[in-house]
């Protein structure tokens, strides 16, 4: 199929631009970008094409750019199938843009053998519409105790490794694993928290947390966390990423060690850039993420890491739970939300209230996790990967979480007033979504 996306404003991460103009794709990759009104008849003449052989794609103005790499996402297959399939999981994605879906392995059982690995592969190939590469975990069963055989799952297509939040609290078989992994060339994604401060813990150490009466964690934690992980680093010369970076404190740390050569880049999730630890109000239990919700202050503070590239990804952190793990003292109710759907719409607060450009959110959110992961996708270039999405920026709506396409609903924005949709969704220059 030949596309010709017409009249669209271009949003490229790599240039930084924002702009009119138009997109060419031929056989799944994009084959011309013109940042300008181009007539389309020029286009066709300069690249030989018959007009007739063209689909026209008037995008009215609206917003085009690279699908979302959305890198920890939960699919709860195999053991939890009930909360997310596949098949969901790809339908919210592709409703919510994201063209490509990172999976965690903290299934049940963990993704830890090449076995696993290849069952959840055909899976996803099978049933979700949207690209998705799996991650694997780092240790057996995500024990810590004993690290996987990272050579044969990279084989077998695992893409990084990681225990999620499972922190691997010996030091001396996170360090061989890291040893290890360097050797293969393998990316260690890991969850900078320490382990025995966070255990338990249901908000954020402050007065919040203590005039409700719940467990809570220092930011310092966090901190901690990352420290030790740098200084296996420094060790070992590991590639390492960070999924969630969630506090002020922990970011003087991350730029010593970006600023010293090491390969380490670092996320954030999309409900710590939107929400603090006053969301969750009277013990809302859709608002209990892992780490919490943390202060005002550091909300502002990761915003302006992302701004600046100290942060580099913007991941939605995605984690289906039911209603049965939800509807619980807000201390023993399951933590974790969805947020495929909602990611963008979320990340378009931050533009709205102009905190961060579009440019800037979707090389967080589209090339940055695909350059870390060594994939083609998410930009908007001649020869890469037709992986697109169209959005309307400024659609207003009122999210309704029974009209999510995941299985679970636990989203912390329900009832809440959102601004801008997604209209059509490309893989590969096949549309896999288009909104009604």
């Amino acid at each position: 199929m030949t596309l010709l996306f017409t009249n669209a404003r271009l949003i490229d991460p790599e240039a930084g631009t924002d702009s009119i103009g138009a997109v060419l794709v031929q056989n799944g990759r994009i084959a011309a970008v013109e940042k300008n009104d181009t007539n389309p008849d020029q286009l066709f003449r300069t690249r030989n094409i018959g007009a007739e052989d063209v689909t026209l794609v008037d995008c009215g103005g609206k917003c085009l750019a690279p699908g979302i790499v959305d890198i920890g996402v939960k699919v709860c297959e195999p053991g939890e199938r009930h909360k997310e399939s596949y098949k969901s999981a790809g339908l919210a994605a592709a409703a919510g843009g994201v063209t490509t879906m990172i999976t965690r392995p903290d299934t049940t059982p963990a993704i830890d053998s090449p076995e696993t690995l290849e069952f959840v592969t055909r899976r996803a190939q099978a049933d979700a519409p949207v690209n998705v590469l799996a991650m694997a975990a780092l240790t057996k069963g995500r024990e810590g105790r004993e690290m996987t055989e990272i050579g044969f799952l990279m084989d077998a297509g695992a893409v990084a490794f990681t225990d999620c939040d499972h922190v691997v609290a010996d030091t001396k078989v996170f360090s061989r694993a890291l040893t290890y992994a360097r050797s293969c060339g393998a990316l260690v994604i890991a969850h900078p928290q320490e382990p025995g401060l966070s255990k338990g813990a249901a908000a954020t150490a402050g007065k919040f947390a203590a005039l409700r009466g719940l467990p809570s964690v220092t930011p310092m934690a966090e901190r901690m966390g990352l420290d030790r992980d740098i200084a296996l680093l420094e060790m070992t010369g590991a590639k390492y990423h960070a999924d969630q970076i969630t506090t002020a404190r922990a970011l003087p740390a991350l730029e010593r060690a970006k600023a010293n050569g090491l390969d380490i880049t670092a996320g954030t999730s999309i409900h710590h850039l939107t929400l603090n630890e006053l969301d969750v109000a009277d013990y809302r239990t859709f608002f209990k993420v892992k780490p919490p919700l943390r202060s005002e202050e550091d909300r502002l503070a990761v915003i302006e890491a992302v701004r600046e590239g100290l942060i580099d990804v913007i991941s939605s952190m995605h984690t289906p739970q039911d209603e049965e793990s939800k509807r619980l003292p807000f201390e023993e109710a399951a933590a974790g939300a969805v947020a495929m759907e909602t990611l963008l719409p979320a990340a378009l607060r931050l533009y709205h209230n102009d905190q961060l450009d579009l440019p800037t959110l979707f090389r967080a959110m589209s090339l940055n996790p695909a350059k870390r992961l060594g994939l083609a996708c998410g930009r908007l270039a001649e020869g890469a990967p037709a992986d697109l999405v169209l959005f309307d920026p400024d659609s207003p709506f009122v999210m309704d979480r029974f009209a999510l396409k995941s299985k679970s609903q636990n989203t912390p924005f329900d009832g809440q007033r959102m601004q801008g949709r997604v209209l059509e969704t490309y893989v590969a220059g096949e549309p896999v979504y288009r909104r009604n």
